[in-house]
């Protein structure tokens, strides 16, 4: 298999291919193979091309007379790290025996795998540090508190915080399934964002009250109405100042504030954008990346000891990427942090 023919047929593989005469030489290498390993590489031996122990074994192998060989691979190729499931199929070249190795890239379904195994490590975590104090209380109350009523109501209250906070965690894994089932449909019906926001800002006037802050809300003059599931957006805008309130500080402000854009370049049209701005020690910006990832978190201890799941602003994310918004969030040592969702505007501006 060589000529203009071969590279036919190796041009209509739809995966990265490489053919190698029975001296290991690339005879062939297809445009998927070229991106992958660089454009010159036929006529070199192919060990100079991938040097990977368990691929150059399965190619030896082939090339004496076994028949077709299958592994998957992790190797770093052009600074790339890939994970892929490789073939080597016993071919004629040039009248000899040669062999074709086809490369599938895995590496987008093994990081999907990586993040469900961690998924799962991280919720099994979240779950038995309440577990484990639960039952070590139990232990206590059935033994040496058993009869001490006042062990007994001390840890009874610690009993119910840790039974309240996998109740969260629960409540928030079942959330974060729903939104993300539901993300690929955009929600339709009419929301107006500024009463939705009075009830969000009314229902959260305890906890600020307790906190020491104020909440204060900038409306623009006329209604905002944007396309999307009420009840996610209280959830969006119930989690965003209610973080802000908790992290925030004492004795602060929250400030929510509009603003119309006539033309927001990713979202490619008119948009709102609703700011949630607090006053707290603000964000490192080694940590912005990844504050939607799911369980991350700035402060371990102080989100955990705030009644924080680690999951808030995942939800956050998935239900704005439903909306087809976007969310941005800027933040400064020192300075506080602002979150702001922008929506794309359902009627535009008069």
């Amino acid at each position: 298999m060589s000529g203009p023919d071969g590279d036919m047929l190796i041009e209509a593989v739809p995966a990265a291919m490489l053919v190698v005469d029975r001296q290991s030489r690339l005879v062939l290498a297809n445009a998927e193979a070229r991106a992958l390993f660089g454009e010159a590489i036929v006529g070199r031996p192919f060990v100079t091309v991938l040097r990977h122990p368990g691929i150059n074994e399965a190619l030896e192998r082939v090339l004496l007379g076994v028949s077709q060989q299958s592994l998957t691979a992790t190797f770093t190729v052009q600074g790339r790290d890939l994970t892929v499931e490789v073939r080597v199929t016993p071919l004629s070249v040039a009248g000899g025996r040669g062999a074709a190795l086809a490369f599938e890239d895995r590496s987008s379904l093994e990081r999907a795998e990586q993040m469900r195994r961690d998924f799962v490590a991280n919720v099994s975590h979240e779950l038995r540090t309440p577990l484990t104090a639960l039952m070590g209380f139990i232990e206590t109350l059935r033994g040496p508190a058993k009869n001490d009523a006042n062990a007994r109501d001390r840890f009874l209250g610690i009993m119910e915080r840790e039974a309240g906070r996998m109740n969260r965690l629960v409540g928030d894994l079942l959330s974060l399934s729903r939104v993300e089932a539901e993300e690929r449909r955009r929600p339709v019906q009419s929301v107006e964002l500024t009463g939705l926001l009075r009830n969000v800002i009314a229902a959260l006037r305890p906890t600020a009250d307790a906190a020491g802050v104020t909440i204060e809300l900038a409306p623009p003059d006329e209604p905002v109405t944007v396309a999307g599931d009420a009840d996610q957006l209280v959830q969006v805008f119930d989690n965003l100042i209610e973080n802000a309130v908790k992290y925030g500080g004492r004795d602060a402000s929250v400030h929510l504030g509009f603003a119309y854009l006539e033309h927001e370049p990713v979202l490619r049209g008119p948009a709102w954008a609703i700011t949630v701005a607090d006053q707290g020690e603000g964000i490192a910006p080694e940590h912005l990346p990844r504050l939607t990832e799911r369980f991350y978190r700035v402060d371990t201890h102080r989100s955990r000891e705030q009644g924080g799941t680690g999951l808030g602003l995942a939800i956050v994310k998935h239900i704005v990427n439903r909306h087809r918004g976007r969310l941005k969030i800027e933040s400064e040592k020192g300075k506080g942090s602002r979150f702001i969702v922008i929506l794309p505007d359902q009627i535009g501006k008069s």
